[in-house]
């Protein structure tokens, strides 16, 4: 009972996880996943309790520490796992990004064509990657007998991505009003353009910055550094072994790993 009153105040107090899981198309409950962080969350806890005991054990330490250390290691792994639906929600939302403004031109085509809007649906869900997806799933759910606009205003609520959000939302209102559809989508579309020219071009700003950052601290400072230390241990009578050298290109890797991943992350998923 304790444990079901728990659960209930927790879901209760983060309504978004049931969100979440829904935007990030993860089939758990929101029960089952909270269930499966706290799980994982007591591990992580119980594993630091373990070293923590045998470091305190080894140099005579306080174990007074130990229920710190335990409820810590906790806490931060269950806020950490918790973030695992935001992880997958981001990640699509790249995704779609980078082919919402193709799927849009495609569906644009067709009802230009005098296509009716279901059919156009039914040809965008045959293409266009993670996007055909959505649109396999609005067309599902209207052939369950959902009527097109709640399908259409479910699959926006649940989107990841903004940009898609704003093509399922321009048709909603036009099925609603009555208002010319292909001359409203032709719209949002145009400003799906600008936004990502825009997003290219803070991005050309941003990479200046960053080559300048990448510059000095992965390319410059290493040089010099390894070039005067080497210098330097010729009068202080330091060897140079293999194993310190190693360690160096380690170190060294791991800032043009870090390099490369912000570049990778701040880059825009436009496809113009």
């Amino acid at each position: 009972m304790i444990k079901i009153n728990v659960m209930y105040y927790f879901l209760r107090n983060f309504p978004q996880i049931k969100r979440w899981l829904k935007m990030a198309k993860m089939r758990e409950s929101p029960e089952e996943f909270v269930k499966k962080t706290f799980i994982l969350s007591v591990y992580v806890g119980a594993t630091l309790l373990i070293i923590s005991f045998f470091f305190i054990s080894k140099f005579h330490g306080s174990f007074m520490a130990l229920p710190i250390i335990f409820l810590l290691g906790w806490i931060l792994s269950f806020l950490f796992f918790l973030q695992a639906p935001r992880v997958e929600i981001r990640k699509r939302e790249r995704e779609i990004n980078k082919e919402v403004l193709f799927a849009g031109r495609y569906l644009l085509v067709k009802l230009q064509a005098g296509a009716p809007l279901f059919n156009s649906l039914i040809d965008a869900s045959k293409g266009y990657g993670i996007c055909s997806k959505y649109f396999k799933e609005i067309v599902d759910d209207i052939n369950m007998g959902t009527p097109i606009e709640k399908a259409l205003e479910v699959a926006r609520e649940y989107n990841c991505s903004e940009k898609f959000q704003l093509i399922l939302a321009e048709l909603v209102t036009t099925l609603k009003t009555g208002a010319d559809v292909t001359l409203s989508l032709n719209n949002v579309l145009q400003q799906i353009t600008s936004e990502q020219v825009i997003e290219i071009k803070e991005y050309g700003k941003k990479l200046n910055a960053f080559m300048l950052i990448y510059l000095i601290l992965a390319i410059v400072l290493p040089s010099l550094g390894m070039t005067m230390f080497i210098a330097i241990s010729g009068f202080i009578n330091v060897q140079v072994n293999s194993t310190l050298i190693f360690l160096s290109l380690i170190f060294i890797s791991l800032i043009q790993y870090t390099f490369l991943s912000m570049f990778k992350s701040i880059r825009p998923m436009v496809n113009l």
